[in-house]
C-alpha cells in the first residue's frame, strides 16, 4: 500500500472516529440526560455507548500508529504513531480502569447518585472519576485531531 494511501485510510479512519466521539458528546449525552425521566437511565444509557467509543478509539489508533510506522518515511510518520498512541492510551484508560471504577462505585452506592448528600465520599469520589472520563475522552480527542493534523499535511502536495 503506498503511503499516500494509508495516510487517506488512516484520516478517514480517524475523522470517522472523531465524528463518533463528537456525536457522543454534544448530541448523545445531552440529549438523554435531557429527555430521558431519570439521570441515573441517561447515565445507563451514555455507559452503554461510551465503551463502544473507546473500543474503537483504541482499534482505529493502534491501526493509525500502525500504518504510520509502516511507512517509514520519516518525522511525520513518527508524529503521526505517537498522537495515534496517545488516542490509544487515553481510550485505554478511560474503558480499563475508570469506567470499572465507576461501575463498582455505582453498584456500591445501589441507586441514584443523586440520592447521595453531595458531600458524601462515594459520590465526591464518583464525580471525581466522572470527571476523569471525560478528561480522557477529551485527550483521546485531542490526538486525534493532532493526528489527523498531521496526516493532512503529510497529503499536502510539496512544491
Amino acid at each position: 500500500m503506498s503511503p499516500a494511501l494509508r495516510a487517506q485510510a488512516s484520516a478517514l479512519l480517524l475523522a470517522a472516529w472523531i465524528g463518533a466521539a463528537l456525536i457522543t458528546v454534544a448530541v448523545v449525552a445531552p440529549g438523554a440526560f435531557e429527555v430521558l425521566p431519570s439521570r441515573t437511565m441517561a447515565g445507563a444509557m451514555v455507559g452503554r455507548v461510551l465503551p463502544t467509543v473507546f473500543i474503537l478509539g483504541m482499534v482505529i489508533s493502534i491501526l493509525v500508529a500502525a500504518l504510520a510506522r509502516d511507512s517509514r518515511s520519516g518525522k511525520a510518520d513518527r508524529r503521526v504513531a505517537a498522537a495515534a498512541v496517545v488516542t490509544a492510551i487515553a481510550c485505554g484508560i478511560s474503558q480499563f480502569t475508570i469506567t470499572p471504577r465507576l461501575a463498582r462505585l455505582r453498584a456500591e452506592i445501589g441507586g441514584p447518585i443523586d440520592a447521595l448528600r453531595v458531600d458524601d465520599a462515594r459520590r465526591v469520589a464518583f464525580g471525581m472519576l466522572h470527571g476523569y472520563n471525560v478528561a480522557g475522552l477529551g485527550v483521546a480527542m485531542l490526538g486525534a485531531v493532532v493526528c489527523l493534523g498531521f496526516l493532512f499535511s503529510s497529503l499536502r502536495p510539496r512544491a
